[in-house]
């Protein structure tokens, strides 16, 4: 018997978008995503906010970013890894309790800013509560992160093979992956290019489709860390789930099995 972990419902493919800094054009690419079932995460510098009228005002934050995630990324924008890890400290959890004040939630992701991180700094962040590291390397290996703290995405927004990379994406059809497609950048750049229709095309394409789980940066960890916490019997046929959330597995080629928070599911042939 092969048991598989899928994700939410019994799919295998998961899409997600990561955007820094929080400039006044995460409106209209926040109203692209929500028009096409799309989420997103924003990587938000909560001591740049209010220095400029290029930014996302503090007030708007919470309401703006409703469905999607608020995510880290350092206080000021510094290049990090050229900080002592004190200085690293202070920029990441003034960062998040700012931006928890502001959406009255836990703030667990991060992308950090100018790319700029070292060994040192990835363990560090641990330590201080985040839960995963967005990177700007891509590859396009439509894998999950290897290693949080060092996510790499899949493509920038401006990839000129973005539409073949989705293509591909969207009509793969082998279920023994589980593949993700994770697309970054800066709302800003789409006004710098005259470009929004790329991401009004994306997203028309990749809404809407029922084999996609549409998910945040943090809603996918948290996801994958509860269905590594599964227990399961010597011989597959029983699974126990100590966690809240229920996880999703496929059974040979019989079966979805949702196994809920608590629960213990035979999963043999009735």
């Amino acid at each position: 018997m092969k048991v598989y972990t899928c994700f939410p419902e019994g799919k295998t493919k998961a899409l997600t978008m990561s955007y820094d800094d929080g400039r006044l054009q995460d409106e209209r690419l926040v109203d692209i995503f929500n028009r096409n079932g799309i989420k997103g995460t924003f990587n938000l510098n909560y001591g740049l906010m209010g220095r400029d009228g290029n930014r996302i005002a503090r007030e708007r934050v919470r309401a703006l970013y409703q469905g999607h995630e608020v995510a880290t990324h350092c206080l000021t924008h510094p290049t990090i890894a050229r900080c002592p890890l004190v200085e690293a400290a202070y920029e990441i959890l003034e960062d998040r309790k700012g931006l928890e004040g502001l959406t009255g939630g836990l703030v667990r992701g991060h992308a950090y800013p100018n790319g700029s991180y070292s060994p040192e700094i990835r363990a560090l962040f641990r330590q201080l509560g985040i839960a995963y590291g967005r990177v700007v390397e891509a590859r396009a290996d439509y894998e999950l992160p290897k290693d949080p703290m060092e996510w790499h995405p899949t493509c920038h927004h401006n990839d000129p093979e973005l539409m073949e990379k989705a293509a591909f994406f969207a009509e793969f059809g082998k279920r023994q992956y589980l593949k993700l497609m994770y697309v970054w950048g800066h709302s800003y750049e789409f006004d710098d290019r005259d470009n929004w229709g790329v991401m009004e095309e994306f997203c028309r394409y990749m809404g809407g489709r029922k084999d996609i789980w549409y998910a945040t940066n943090i809603e996918i960890i948290d996801y994958m860390e509860a269905a590594g916490r599964l227990k399961f019997s010597g011989d597959n046929g029983m699974v126990y789930n100590p966690g809240a959330a229920s996880v999703w597995l496929q059974i040979d080629d019989r079966a979805i099995v949702e196994v809920k928070g608590g629960a213990a599911v035979s999963l043999l042939p009735a």
